[in-house]
């Protein structure tokens, strides 16, 4: 496990910033238990290393866009959690005014150009996304995120061809956690390597173990050199894996408790960085618990903000909508 050129500070915050997204999207399950979040809610427990480490080897003013699997990566790129979560419970507070829920967050001031509902839309917006910052002739990258799932709608296949014909600062990171929506790559998809769908394109791919921070920081900031060198896109399938259902209402009963719980023991990527933190001396055992209890408080605050925040007036109902 490589640690780069990081400051002792900056690996303890990359673990709490992965811790952030645990606690956080911990809670929103629980929220949404006892009815205060509503809708659509899917959480990325398990996949945290993949967006920290992915923004970690990103530039200022580069673009983040995704699917509805969008909190972690929200609070990856340094959204307030007080604004996620009050998006979450619908309140006027929130990063969309309570009227995109936890399918449609989205902050233009971190550069983070929302969720998206629809499965694979995000991927041609965020090709439109790097046409223009081609076209401006900005030095930015798109880093455009989809699942093993939306990796075989069609639309993603026309983005590859344009993003390949134009030579597109934009990287696509396939968050491949092996079930999409409920049924396993290998009974879905004949070709399991996901990072050679670019081929047919003239796209690099490459495969990364989505559950370690520092494996995903090394491929990415790689890949991040190659597009502003001006070498088109390029696709990062990160291996990573949820360790609850595909949404709230998924009660998991295409994979065993033994495998879900062979991945949290042996796997678990917070567990990772906090044993390099451990065994390098950056930090004791003693102290990451209390980072733990800081980031528990933040996130109890964050609740507490949403739960004391109102409902968005009625005649918001019509605003910010095309007509």
């Amino acid at each position: 496990m490589k640690s780069g050129n990081f400051t002792k500070d900056e690996i303890i915050g990359f673990y709490k910033k992965m811790l952030l997204i645990r606690r956080f999207e911990e809670k929103a399950g629980q929220l949404y238990g006892m009815g205060l979040i509503g809708g659509f809610c899917h959480l990325s427990i398990g996949q945290e290393a993949v967006v920290v480490g992915t923004y970690a080897a990103s530039q200022r003013d580069d673009t983040f866009i995704t699917s509805y699997r969008d909190h972690g990566l929200m609070l990856a790129c340094n959204a307030d959690p007080n604004i996620v979560m009050a998006e979450l419970a619908g309140k006027a507070t929130g990063c969309s005014k309570g009227k995109g829920g936890s399918m449609h967050i989205f902050d233009i001031k971190r550069k983070f150009f929302g969720g998206h509902g629809i499965v694979g839309a995000q991927v041609p917006i965020g090709t439109g996304i790097a046409f223009a910052n081609k076209y401006k002739e900005k030095n930015n990258i798109v880093f455009t995120y989809l699942g093993d799932g939306a990796i075989n709608q069609g639309q993603v296949y026309e983005s590859f061809n344009m993003a390949s014909l134009w030579k597109l600062p934009v990287i696509y990171i396939i968050e491949n956690n092996g079930y999409a929506m409920g049924t396993s790559v290998q009974r879905s998809t004949l070709v399991t390597d996901l990072y050679k769908r670019g081929e047919s394109f003239g796209i690099t791919g490459k495969q990364v173990n989505g559950m370690n921070f520092f494996s995903v920081y090394d491929v990415t900031r790689e890949a991040a050199e190659y597009c502003r060198s001006g070498n088109g896109p390029i696709l990062l399938e990160m291996k990573t894996y949820r360790y609850r259902g595909h949404s709230m209402s998924d009660p998991g009963n295409y994979r065993s408790k033994e495998e879900v719980d062979n991945m949290k023991q042996h796997y678990d990527p917070i567990d990772a960085i906090k044993k390099h933190i451990i065994d390098n001396k950056i930090a004791l055992e003693e102290e990451c618990k209390i980072f733990d209890k800081e980031i528990r408080s933040l996130v109890k605050e964050s609740e507490n903000f949403a739960r004391s925040s109102n409902e968005p007036e009625i005649n918001e109902l019509y605003s910010d909508i095309y007509k």
